[in-house]
């Protein structure tokens, strides 16, 4: 039997003879199936193509947990270190021995989450590599949980996960997207992990929001209110989105950005 990897978004699927017809997460609209048809590897296929997990240190107690060369969205996990355990947030769709004992050497993993669907990798494997670490997953996501899993549990609204680690659900992108909040982060001022509930701009100081970013879809000014009162309550400094960070100021400028997108959806611009 093997445990079936989406070759487009890199998640997981069930050990079975044979692959999936298709992966329901990149058949949605906000996904997206190459043009050449569905297709699907494996963690040994991985392997023999050379891929290889990397684990570099952000800021202290926050570590990148990646493969060393781009694997489906090609999100950068990470793994917040506290007291009380470590959280593995939006693990990469690969894992190895490597990978594990790097991860192991800094504590190991204590909870497995991600911010919505898309970026949830290979989180039961990891799971499994660390003692059956449980698997959060959004109540209002449950119907896209691609590999079930005993150690998948449900969560909904607000959660205190481990110490000084706090899940939110924003919704937007998903029902149930979220962001954790890491309060000792940034030296004390309070990180943000958004993954893709909020997205880090290319030029490091805006923010943005979508329903589908590969497929440009919009989100309605209603669902970006929401995202942005969530947030507005959180205090934090710095955001590590899927892909870039925001070092510092980085409530203001996500309040800006969020401002900024209803001002666009709503029309209230000149055009220049």
């Amino acid at each position: 039997m093997t445990i079936w990897t989406c070759a487009t978004c890199a998640i997981e699927h069930p050990d079975t003879p044979s692959p999936p017809a298709h992966c329901a997460i990149c058949s949605d609209e906000r996904q997206w199936v190459p043009a050449s048809g569905q297709q699907w590897t494996s963690r040994d296929q991985l392997e023999a193509e050379g891929y290889r997990i990397v684990v570099r240190e952000l800021e202290p107690d926050l570590f990148a947990v990646e493969t060393d060369h781009e694997l489906g969205i090609g999100q950068r996990g990470l793994l917040v270190r506290t007291p009380g355990g470590n959280l593995l947030w939006e693990p990469p769709g690969f894992i190895d021995a490597a990978g594990i004992a790097a991860v192991a050497e800094l504590g190991g993993v204590a909870a497995v989450t991600a911010s919505h669907p898309h970026l949830t990798g290979s989180s039961i494997q990891w799971s499994h590599a660390f003692g059956g670490a449980p698997v959060l997953v959004a109540e209002a996501d449950a119907r896209w949980i691609r590999r079930p899993d005993p150690v998948i549990g449900l969560w909904s609204g607000d959660l205190e996960l481990l110490p000084g680690v706090r899940l939110v659900q924003c919704g937007g992108h998903f029902a149930g997207s979220a962001v954790a909040q890491w309060r000792a982060g940034a030296s004390g001022r309070g990180v943000l992990l958004t993954g893709d509930t909020i997205m880090v701009g290319a030029d490091l100081a805006s923010v943005s929001v979508m329903r589908s970013y590969p497929n440009l879809i919009p989100l309605p000014e209603r669902l970006v209110r929401r995202i942005a009162g969530t947030v507005g309550e959180l205090e934090f400094d710095r955001v590590y989105s899927a892909f870039r960070v925001i070092e510092s100021g980085a409530a203001g400028v996500v309040e800006r950005g969020l401002e900024r997108y209803v001002r666009w959806v709503r029309g209230d611009v000149a055009e220049d």
